[in-house]
């Protein structure tokens, strides 16, 4: 059905996932529900969702409130790069739109970076170039126009702050310094974990093992806090 799929959300897409885990692997409770960027709203929304169905959850690299500022902007220049592009004819190409994959790649690679990684890891323009082609490379041999156009906009009505007072479990909320997509200095998530009753939120400090966004896949930056919500959780 290429880009005539239905528009579904992050709502549907979490029901899809219940769903699964109880009528398709007969699972009825979770030890830990654990999820990162997009996968640590979906945390949220299962928070809200399904309050008792597990007993810990572990956000990592998101912001509880509804998708806005910058973080809105440069996903709809993405969805807009990719519309855009003429060779996507309304998502029903045949080969892959080589403008809106660009453009996409261009875009996760920023969000997705940190400048003091990357200032020690690129030192010299010629590391900086080489490093933007390779990473080009590999992000676009894997990427669909649909496929992503669909993820990010997924997220356009994603808003838990009215009911973060009604969950229940026990919440270990985690986000890194460094991080474009959430950046500390909005204070939104100080803000927010205060309305989680057994909520506790942790910013982990921007170091050489930090990796912006992506600190979310470095599990020794932040281990100690899932061994804490799993000692602090019942089971």
């Amino acid at each position: 059905m290429h880009a005539h799929f239905p528009q579904y959300d992050y709502d549907d897409m979490v029901a899809a996932q219940h769903e699964l885990l109880e009528k398709g692997l007969r699972v009825s409770h979770l030890r830990l529900l654990m999820g990162t960027s997009m996968g640590c709203m979906h945390s949220w929304v299962w928070s809200e969702t399904y309050p008792d169905f597990m007993d810990a959850v572990m956000p990592l690299a998101c912001l509880p409130v509804q998708i806005a500022g910058r973080n809105r902007l440069w996903r709809e220049m993405v969805m807009q790069g990719i519309r855009q592009d003429p060779d996507w004819k309304h998502g029903d190409y045949t080969t892959e739109p080589r403008a809106a994959l660009q453009i996409s790649a261009d875009f996760l690679l920023i969000a997705g970076s940190t400048p003091l990684l990357l200032q020690k890891n690129l030192a010299t323009r010629d590391a900086a170039d080489k490093y933007l082609d390779d990473s080009n490379k590999r992000i676009t041999a894997t990427l669909d126009a649909n496929d992503l156009l669909y993820a990010v906009n997924a997220s356009r009505n994603y808003d838990p702050s009215p009911k973060l007072e009604t969950i229940r479990t026990r919440v270990m909320f985690v986000n890194s310094a460094d991080d474009f997509i959430n950046p500390p200095e909005l204070g939104i998530a100080e803000r927010e974990i205060r309305r989680v009753p057994h909520g506790k939120f942790v910013l982990i400090p921007t170091s050489d093992q930090t990796h912006g966004h992506g600190t979310h896949t470095w599990a020794a930056v932040w281990q100690q806090y899932l061994k804490e919500l799993l000692s602090a959780s019942p089971n």
